[in-house]
C-alpha cells in the first residue's frame, strides 16, 4: 500500500483532510513511492497558528539552550546519513555520492547555526552624551517559512531552519510536493532531538499553501528557492503583504576556459558541474566558453573523448555518475529545447538523447548533450536549461566573454579556469555574478558565507546562509539609556 504522506503540526503527524493528491514518483524507477496531501487553507492556518503561539516561549530560551537542541539534531543528522542520502536518490535521482554531499551540507548549517549564541550578540556604546548610553539588541520576530524546490530536498530548507530558530523564530517548512520523503525524515530528527511541540512545522501541497502562507499576517518572513518568474511573484506578493523576503531565482552558469587552464586536471571538475545531478542545480555549468582557437580544439577534443564515458542510471546503482531528470514533463521540456536549438543551426557534439539505461527503461533519462557551433544568440545559451547540455562556445578574448556573461539576464555563478592571478581577479572583478569560482566547477559557499546571487537569480537584500540569515531572522531594537 502506498504511502499517503503527513503534516506535522504542534507536535504530532496529522492526516490532511484533503481529497486531493499529487503521486511521488521515483524518476529512475518511475514506481510511485507514495502520495503527497495538498493541504487545505484551514489545516495552513493551523500551522501558523500554532507557531505563533509557541513563539514567545521559545523566544525566551536562552540561545545557548536553543543551541544544545541544533547539537542533538546535528547527531541525529550523523547517525541517520545514509537513510537521508538514500531518501534523497529514491525521490530526486541524483546518484548517492551527489547525495551525501547534499547531506553533509545540510549537517554543516545545522553546525554553524548551533553557533548562533556567539553570532547574534549586540553592540553598545557608553555615553553617547554626558550619562547616556545606547545598546542594541538583535531579536527574533515571530513566524518563518520557507517554500523550496525538488532539486536539494535536505540542503535547501536547512538554509534556513536551523538559523530561524537558532535566533529564537518558530518555523513552518513546505516542502516540494514530488520530494516530500527527505523533509519528513528531518521533521522527525527535528522531533527526537526534543525541539518543543510547534517551534517547527510541517506543511505539504502546492500553490494554496504557498499562497496562503504569503497573505498570513502572522508570516514575518519567506525565503523561496525556485524558477525566476515564480520567485519574483513570491518576493513582489511577500512585499505587498510587508514581509521580508529571500527569493532565490533561476540561472544560466557561464564556464570561461583561458588558453592557460590545466585541462587535464580540470576536465573532471568541468564535466561534474554541467551533468551531476543531471544539471538539476543552480550552480550547474551551463555554457562552456572557450577563450581562443587552440582552448576550444582542445575542449571539442576533450569532450568528444570523454563526455559520452559518463555512466547514466539509477543513483543507487555502483559507479553511476548522472542519475534521471525529475519528471517525464521535465525531460520533454529539454528534450524540446535542445530540437529547438539544433533547428536553429546548433550542431550536436554528443547527442545522449535517446539513450536506455538497462532495467530502468522508463526512467526519465537523458545522457549528456553538447552543443556547439555559431550558438551565441540562441535561446539555450540565454536561458536556463536545468538539465544535462552543454554549450561549447568559442570566443577570441577574455573581455568577449566577460561581455557575453554580462549580457545574461541571471547572475547567480560565473566560473573561470586559469594560471593567472591577473585573469582571475580581473574575472571576479568584472563579472556580474554572486558566486565566483576560480578552477572551481560547482562554486557553492560554505555554510558561514552567504548564498549569492544578482540580477534575475536573487530578490531579496539578505541571503541564505552567512550572517546574512542572522540578520535577515533578527531585528534591531536600539535602547537609548539615562538613569536619574
Amino acid at each position: 500500500m502506498v504511502e499517503e504522506l503527513k503534516n506535522h503540526i504542534n507536535g504530532e503527524w496529522v492526516s490532511s483532510s484533503t481529497d486531493q493528491y499529487v503521486d511521488v514518483i521515483n524518476p529512475a524507477t518511475t514506481k510511485m513511492i507514495g502520495k503527497t496531501p495538498m493541504s487545505t487553507t484551514k489545516e495552513v492556518e493551523e500551522a501558523i497558528q500554532t507557531a505563533k503561539e509557541s513563539f514567545w516561549e521559545w523566544r525566551s530560551t536562552p540561545p545557548v539552550e536553543r543551541a544544545r537542541y541544533l547539537f542533538k539534531l546535528q547527531n541525529l543528522i550523523e547517525e541517520n546519513y545514509d537513510r537521508l542520502s538514500e531518501a534523497v536518490v529514491e525521490e530526486n535521482g541524483k546518484n548517492i555520492k551527489s547525495a551525501r554531499a547534499e547531506v553533509q551540507r545540510a549537517l554543516e548549517n545545522v553546525e554553524v547555526a548551533a553557533g548562533i549564541p556567539s553570532l547574534v550578540q549586540g553592540y553598545n556604546s557608553e555615553d553617547i552624551a554626558r550619562g547616556i548610553d545606547e545598546k542594541a539588541i538583535k531579536q527574533p520576530m515571530g513566524v518563518f517559512t520557507c517554500i523550496v524546490p525538488f532539486n536539494f530536498p535536505a540542503m535547501i530548507p536547512f538554509w534556513f531552519v536551523p538559523y530561524a530558530i537558532a535566533t529564537g523564530n518558530t518555523y513552518i517548512i513546505k516542502p516540494s510536493e514530488k520530494v516530500p520523503y527527505t523533509a519528513q525524515i528531518l521533521m522527525e530528527l527535528i522531533e527526537e532531538a526534543g525541539i518543543p511541540e510547534g517551534v517547527v512545522n510541517l506543511v505539504h501541497g502546492g500553490k494554496e499553501v504557498s499562497t496562503t502562507l504569503l497573505e498570513s499576517d502572522d508570516i514575518e518572513g519567506v525565503s523561496f528557492v525556485g524558477s525566476t518568474p515564480v520567485a519574483k511573484k513570491v518576493y513582489t506578493k511577500a512585499a505587498m503583504e510587508g514581509k521580508r523576503a529571500q527569493c532565490q531565482g533561476g540561472a544560466c552558469n557561464f564556464i570561461t576556459v583561458m588558453p592557460d587552464a590545466n585541462l587535464e586536471a580540470a576536465k573532471s571538475n568541468i564535466f561534474s558541474s554541467f551533468f551531476a545531478c543531471a544539471g538539476q542545480r543552480c550552480l550547474a555549468g551551463q555554457n562552456l566558453v572557450a577563450v581562443g582557437d587552440e582552448t576550444y580544439d582542445q575542449l571539442k577534443e576533450m569532450v568528444v573523448e570523454q563526455v559520452p564515458n559518463i555512466k547514466v542510471g539509477y543513483g543507487l546503482d555502483e559507479g553511476v555518475e548522472m542519475g534521471p531528470l525529475i519528471t517525464a514533463k521535465a525531460k520533454e521540456s529539454i528534450l524540446s529545447r535542445i530540437d529547438e536549438a539544433i533547428d536553429q543551426g546548433a550542431k550536436v557534439l554528443v547527442d545522449g538523447r535517446d539513450i536506455e539505461v538497462e532495467g530502468y527503461e522508463d526512467g526519465h533519462f537523458i545522457g549528456p548533450v553538447v552543443l556547439t557551433g555559431d550558438i551565441h544568440d540562441l535561446d539555450i545559451v540565454h536561458e536556463e536549461i536545468f538539465g544535462p547540455v552543454m554549450n561549447l562556445i568559442k570566443v577570441d578574448t577574455f573581455e568577449e566573454a566577460r561581455d557575453l556573461i554580462n549580457s545574461n539576464n541571471y547572475g547567480n555563478a560565473a566560473n573561470i579556469y586559469t594560471q593567472s592571478g591577473k585573469w582571475a581577479r580581473k574575472f571576479a572583478y568584472e563579472v556580474e555574478g554572486g558566486n565566483i569560482g576560480i578552477n572551481i566547477g560547482v562554486p557553492a559557499p560554505v555554510p558561514h558565507f552567504p548564498f549569492s546571487g544578482m540580477k534575475d537569480s536573487f530578490f531579496g537584500d539578505l541571503h541564505a546562509q552567512g550572517r546574512d540569515v542572522i540578520d535577515f531572522y533578527t531585528e534591531k531594537k536600539i535602547v537609548i539609556e539615562r538613569y536619574l
